[in-house]
């Protein structure tokens, strides 16, 4: 069959040779259908890729092959949640949608105790839970489990896919849905495939990117930047064995999976229907904008990359629909946005708000904050941020450079200013925060450490400091509160909302001394739920500030949930007259309003009435005071940190 022929040709042709027969009736008709609505799109996506290759039609072939295995594998009860997203495809809008991310081990440390946990997310409000790598991984340094081994098998340690399946249901059962990550762009050097490339099967070796010596590599390394550059320098790792150089991007035991072999495609989409089929409502795409190398460029972000991602988008769509896509790119603003589509991903973390609120933080001003958000915050409306303030990794400074030159502001001098500030090492800095990645060549780096410890809950609990404990509480409730409000998904990242401090007791671990984002990923004990429950009383005042943040953030959360503002919305960023004062305002098609102001600094501060206008009502209630506030007499005041989310009376 040619190249040119179209779509409904090849499905025909696709069709007349598939067995469908293990299927049931109803199955069959399904399958059909979906293909049939899906396969245009999906076939323009794959030989966009692969039609230039001779065999392209056969790798489509058992591509769709596999797509009929994965639905066949489908339980019943997610098929009927198919039927049921299809009908509210935009429930991830929803006010209801709360998140958390965790590590099995640190909240665990086992699936079958996270069923004991489930009161704990239930209390807070939680109703999506973020269950980081779990998957088979090499023992010791494993990239904090991004290294999989095995995407069908848990890490013993943590159990089995059964503990897994039972532990999704049982959240389901709650209304608490689960988010798996799809590790996408590499393998550990310890997967099934890697072994076989290693015993030098020509098969498999072609499912990575591996050269004889290294002229190729160093024409690639000339575009490259280095991603951990304090671990290894380069983008590419001798291996003894084979005598030959692999292409591993982040570590030398995390091998980057070859995507210009369709085989590798359709072998990961099967690995991808298997954790679709595990129960989980969303898959968050790792690294997602490295998978595609393209000779002279950074091999980030390239068109096939977006390609790709369609591609599996497409897949997922005929198999489980009900399962969305969160994209991680974590790259310039720009870039982030061209991931954000309902035929891509249909949700993605917010880089650039979580770096500006840090940055708002440190400099109490709000100017790149606000003047971002109007360029960046605004996005399809099939589509949804999910909004964080810290995560297991790193904070990188991703904000716009361009943005940034109009206020006047010198990008490289403020990442410098932000590096010290947020490691302790700018005088007058109230954040202790950890380097990582600091690269020797530029000084560049970027910053760990937990929310507490970045607030100043750290040094001020060291200097004995009543206020200064009490700035740090105001702090991480100013930035929660606005990811709570501003318009998304908001995500909590576990032991921030029981403002856990820095662990340091990784750098006396061999296995993950190199790597100080393990400073941020912190266990979550028994006494620190039962604290948050009330089960016991606070005995200090770490954990008198750790109660304020837990009962804070829980009054916040049922605040967004009885309100549709904080759901299907608008969000319009405002200027203020106070460069040390964030506003927006929510408008949904209801006629519904929200204003939102914040003060990023431990001053009071005032605002013009002329802000408040934007209500048109004489006043309005702070839904997290209960209070009425006057918008006519001026000015506003804002106490230290203070935030209010007003809504007309």
């Amino acid at each position: 069959m040619s190249y040119a022929a179209d779509s409904g040709v090849c499905l025909d042709r696709i069709l007349a040779s598939t067995d469908l027969s293990a299927l049931t009736k109803k199955d069959a008709a399904t399958f059909t259908r979906r293909l049939k609505a899906h396969f245009p799109r999906l076939f323009e996506k794959y030989t966009f890729v692969y039609g230039h290759q001779y065999d392209c039609y056969f790798h489509l072939q058992k591509l769709v092959e596999l797509l009929r295995d994965g639905l066949k594998s489908r339980k019943p009860a997610l098929k009927a949640l198919d039927s049921q997203r299809l009908k509210t495809p935009l429930w991830y809008r929803d006010e209801e949608q709360v998140g958390m991310a965790c590590y099995v081990d640190l909240m665990g440390p086992t699936l079958n105790d996270l069923h004991e946990k489930i009161p704990y997310f239930k209390a807070l409000g939680v109703t999506y839970v973020h269950l980081m790598p779990l998957y088979d991984a090499p023992k010791g340094d494993s990239d904090g489990g991004y290294a999989v081994s095995d995407y069908r098998k848990v890490n013993p340690s943590l159990g089995t896919v059964k503990d897994l399946e039972k532990l999704t249901a049982a959240l389901q059962k709650e209304g608490i849905n689960v988010v798996l990550d799809f590790v996408f762009n590499h393998t550990s050097d310890e997967h099934a495939w890697a072994k076989a490339a290693l015993s030098g099967d020509k098969q498999y070796q072609d499912y990575y990117y591996l050269f004889d010596d290294r002229s190729i590599p160093d024409q690639y390394e000339h575009t490259l930047r280095e991603i951990f550059p304090q671990v290894r320098r380069g983008s590419f790792t001798f291996n003894e064995a084979m005598e030959k150089w692999v292409w591993t991007t982040f570590n030398s035991f995390q091998w980057d999976l070859n995507y210009s072999n369709p085989e590798v495609f359709n072998a990961i989409t099967s690995e991808m229907l298997f954790l679709a089929n595990l129960g989980c409502a969303a898959l968050r795409l790792d690294a997602l904008a490295f998978i595609w190398k393209e000779m002279g460029t950074n091999c980030e972000n390239q068109e096939k990359a977006h390609v790709l991602i369609q591609a599996f988008n497409c897949c997922l769509q005929i198999v489980a629909p009900a399962v969305v896509f969160k994209s991680e790119a974590i790259v310039h603003p720009d870039e982030v946005l061209k991931y954000i589509d309902k035929d891509e991903c249909q949700l993605s973390y917010n880089p650039l708000l979580m770096a500006l609120l840090w940055n708002s933080l440190a400099t109490r001003k709000t100017r790149l904050l606000t003047n971002s958000m109007k360029k960046s915050f605004a996005i399809s409306d099939d589509c949804t941020w999910v909004n964080y303030v810290r995560c297991h990794d790193d904070i990188g400074w991703t904000f716009d450079d361009a943005v940034a030159s109009e206020l006047g502001i010198n990008s490289f001098d403020h990442r410098y200013f932000l590096n010290q500030f947020y490691t302790g090492r700018f005088e007058g800095s109230f954040a202790n925060g950890v380097p990582f990645a600091e690269n020797p060549s530029n000084g560049d780096c970027r910053v760990c450490g937990s929310l507490a410890s970045l607030c100043g809950l750290e040094g001020a609990i060291e200097a004995n400091d009543p206020q200064a404990i009490d700035e740090a509480v105001k702090r991480m409730l100013l930035l929660y509160g606005i990811t709570f409000s501003i318009g998304g998904i908001p995500l909590l990242y576990s032991s921030d909302e029981i403002t856990k401090l820095n662990d340091y007791s990784y750098r006396l671990d061999e296995t993950k001394s190199h790597d100080d984002r393990w400073v941020n990923r912190i266990a979550v004990h028994s006494e620190d739920t039962a604290l948050a429950l009330g089960t016991t009383t606070p005995e200090n005042e770490a954990q008198t500030a750790s109660l304020q943040v837990f009962e804070g953030l829980k009054q916040m959360i049922a605040i967004r949930k009885q309100h549709a503002i904080f759901g299907q919305s608008k969000t319009h960023i405002l200027d203020t007259d106070n460069q040390h004062c964030f506003a927006f305002l929510r408008e949904n098609t209801e006629g519904q309003k929200l204003l939102v102001i914040c003060n990023f600094s431990e001053h009071p501060q005032s605002l013009h009435r002329s802000l408040l206008a934007t209500l048109k009502q004489s006043a309005s209630k702070d839904l997290l005071t209960d209070e009425t506030v006057d918008m006519e007499s001026s000015p506003l005041e804002l106490a230290p940190y203070q935030q209010m989310w007003l809504q007309p009376v």
